[in-house]
């Protein structure tokens, strides 16, 4: 698959600007702060649903303006798609699939799709346990569109079940209050079973990926590795003890257990940890235990990538990350998918010379590469392909070749 148009109105930066592409290789180039990435931005969300730069919609809107618009036309073999996506400030986003009529934003995801290198990427290893469950949840939406109402029906419940909660710490929680818990621990062992089981099974297609990634980029001296840590699995644990990394071997046994249990099987033993951690959760207000408290440990050789390894390791583990998702994607395509759009925007700058061009060999057979470079020297030779030169407000024809 392939991006052919796109058009953006009142998006970011742009009041309008349209762009085509052809497979392959396109590179484009301009100073920092003109607005390229707000171009890779719009085409990652029409995805995703999501930018990689910020957690809300509303500064992607154009200031002073109540809408935006992106419009891509895609290409897959013989068949092209126009897809549109309304992004509002007041109310719920719109989507389009070859001029029909409107339908909700989450009816388009599964259509675009993209894997997209960027040096947010870094807080992959660096950050907060969210950007891991982001990372996830946004690969399996994006294989299995199905799971974007899985975890919209998670987070609603989990607002309600920590509203509830809440009550408790203000005096407020009566005997009718518990019951209307049980009810709502009831409906989130389920929702949580459905997205722990999809996450699992994602995890053990991504990591044997992931060490091929890492071995590609690096020397091959150190393994990388993804080990998915589950607060059920904490509460499963006779000793009532957190798993540490010295109890790493004894951890992936425990995550292979949990693979072999069905959603109804999850869902009981929600149910179990929900009765079990209930005074906690009432003392604190919040929901101790579920998807929305995980993480995703990611291994260098003996030690966690968090905190020991290199700035350089740390680099090429989040490629290696991406490229794990996009040989995924692959996979899938394998079987009736589309292979994704690569984007890779600004990385080569970060990135020493060895890792560029290690990186440029990898992607430079997909079927399409958008890159965004502040100057040509930054684009390893394996990456020849189209310039386009953007300039503020859009594109210089002139000087795109």
């Amino acid at each position: 698959m392939y991006l052919e148009k796109l058009s953006l109105t009142d998006f970011r930066s742009y009041a309008q600007v349209d762009l085509s592409f052809e497979p392959g290789v396109t590179v484009l180039v301009g100073y920092n702060g003109i607005g390229k990435t707000n171009l890779m931005e719009a085409i990652g969300y029409l995805a995703t649903l999501s930018s990689h730069r910020v957690s809300s919609d509303a500064p992607l809107l154009r200031f002073g303006t109540e809408r935006a618009l992106i419009r891509a036309k895609l290409v897959r073999g013989e068949q092209s798609t126009v897809l549109e996506l309304e992004i509002n400030g007041s109310r719920a986003n719109r989507g389009r699939i070859n001029r029909s009529n409107p339908v909700r934003a989450r009816d388009i995801l599964g259509i675009c799709q993209t894997v997209l290198f960027a040096p947010e990427d870094l807080a992959l290893v660096k950050g907060d346990p969210s950007n891991r469950r982001r990372f996830l949840d946004e690969l399996l939406v994006s294989l299995m569109p199905r799971h974007s109402a899985t975890r919209t029906d998670y987070d609603r419940v989990l607002k309600q079940r920590n509203a509830l909660l809440k009550s408790g710490r203000t005096g407020k929680f009566t005997a009718g209050h518990e019951a209307t818990l049980d009810v709502w621990d009831q409906h989130m062992a389920k929702a949580g079973a459905e997205l722990l089981h999809a996450r699992l099974e994602l995890v053990e297609r991504i990591r044997p990926h992931l060490r091929e990634a890492y071995a590609q980029l690096t020397d091959g001296s150190k393994e990388a590795d993804a080990i998915y840590r589950s607060t059920l699995q904490d509460m499963m644990d006779d000793d009532g003890a957190s798993p540490g990394f010295a109890a790493e071997p004894a951890a992936v046994e425990r995550v292979e257990d949990l693979r072999e249990l069905s959603v109804e099987d999850l869902t009981e033993r929600y149910v179990q940890a929900f009765a079990a951690s209930r005074r906690k959760e009432l003392e604190r207000g919040v929901s101790l235990v579920g998807p929305h408290r995980d993480d995703v440990e990611l291994i260098l050789g003996e030690a966690p990538a968090k905190g020991y390894a290199s700035h350089g390791e740390t680099w090429s583990m989040c490629l290696s990350l991406r490229l794990a998702s996009y040989y995924v994607m692959l996979d899938d395509a394998r079987t009736g998918g589309s292979a994704p759009i690569l984007i890779l925007d600004d990385v080569f700058a970060e990135l020493d010379v060895q890792r560029r061009r290690k990186l440029a060999a990898i992607v430079s057979g997909a079927e399409q590469v958008l890159v965004t470079a502040a100057v040509d020297a930054d684009i390893p030779e394996e990456l020849a392909g189209r310039r386009v030169k953007v300039v503020p407000g859009g594109i210089d024809e002139s000087e795109s070749r």
